[in-house]
């Protein structure tokens, strides 16, 4: 009886072991949402270089001549009567994958005035329309659980940052059932649902479903709306209880609120 005991006990101790020593890795992608977002914030969102040491000093008598923004060398925009701390936020915008797309987008960079722009504009040629062909026409609706990353690009207001973000957390999650769930994606914020709600389209008939009664501690710990804790608890409830048969079984683990139960419920099937 002594060794059993000592085996249950180790055997429920293990998923927390596990956990312990396999912590998930978090990747963060605050930086580069606030600089792929600068075109879409206010100039005075966008934060300042870092390196306070860089000179506002403008050339007197600027050289004008026709440019495309994209990775233009300093010394040109310089030439165009840039200062090295404007140059830098250009450049700090690029690094982190910001691109031009039309004349009007210089115009948002912090620290590029109204009389720069107005000086600049009439030189301005960027060369191709990438942006504006990407793009789904107007009226066409996107269905997310389908679309890859290419197709997601296509809606306005989703880059492939954002794109890559929701084919990961869909994959998670096992599908989309609502356009609601949008919102749990890192970044998109109600601002951005709000932008891109009416050319999308959910079909829940792309979800995979989990089959509760045979999935294992790390097939059900990816699934987004459950702890580790949580996870654990349901496969050791069904180990000592045997198949669940409805959702009602699962409101016998005290850990499992209605609202999880409400969330997790369209994705398991009992069969």
């Amino acid at each position: 009886m002594v060794v059993l005991v000592i085996l249950i006990l180790l055997i429920l101790a293990a998923p927390y072991v596990y956990e312990y020593f396999h912590k998930d890795n978090t990747i963060s992608f605050k930086d580069f949402d606030k600089d792929a977002a600068l075109l879409n914030q206010p100039k005075n969102t966008y934060p300042a270089s870092n390196n306070q040491n860089l000179s506002d000093d403008k050339l007197p008598h600027p050289v004008m001549f026709a440019f495309d923004p994209n990775n233009l060398p300093d010394e040109q925009w310089k030439q165009l009567g840039l200062s090295e701390h404007q140059i830098s936020i250009i450049k700090h915008f690029e690094s982190k994958g910001g691109h031009f797309y039309k004349k009007e987008d210089l115009q948002k960079i912090y620290g590029i005035t109204a009389d720069d722009y107005k000086r600049l504009q009439p030189y301005i040629n960027i060369s191709g329309s990438e942006y504006i062909s990407n793009k789904a026409a107007p009226g066409v609706i996107i269905e997310i659980n389908s679309a890859d990353s290419a197709r997601l690009t296509q809606i306005r207001g989703i880059g492939p940052a954002f794109a890559q973000r929701i084919i990961e957390y869909r994959t998670r999650l096992g599908g989309f059932i609502n356009k609601e769930q949008l919102k749990e994606v890192y970044g998109i914020d109600t601002v951005r649902f709000a932008q891109i709600k009416n050319e999308v389209s959910i079909n829940p008939v792309h979800t995979i479903k989990i089959k509760i009664n045979e999935v294992d501690f790390e097939g059900l710990r990816k699934f987004p709306y459950l702890t580790n804790k949580q996870t654990n608890a349901i496969i050791q409830y069904r180990k000592q209880h045997g198949d669940y048969l409805s959702i009602a079984d699962l409101k016998n683990i005290v850990i499992l609120d209605d609202e999880i139960l409400r969330k997790i419920e369209p994705y398991i099937v009992f069969k």
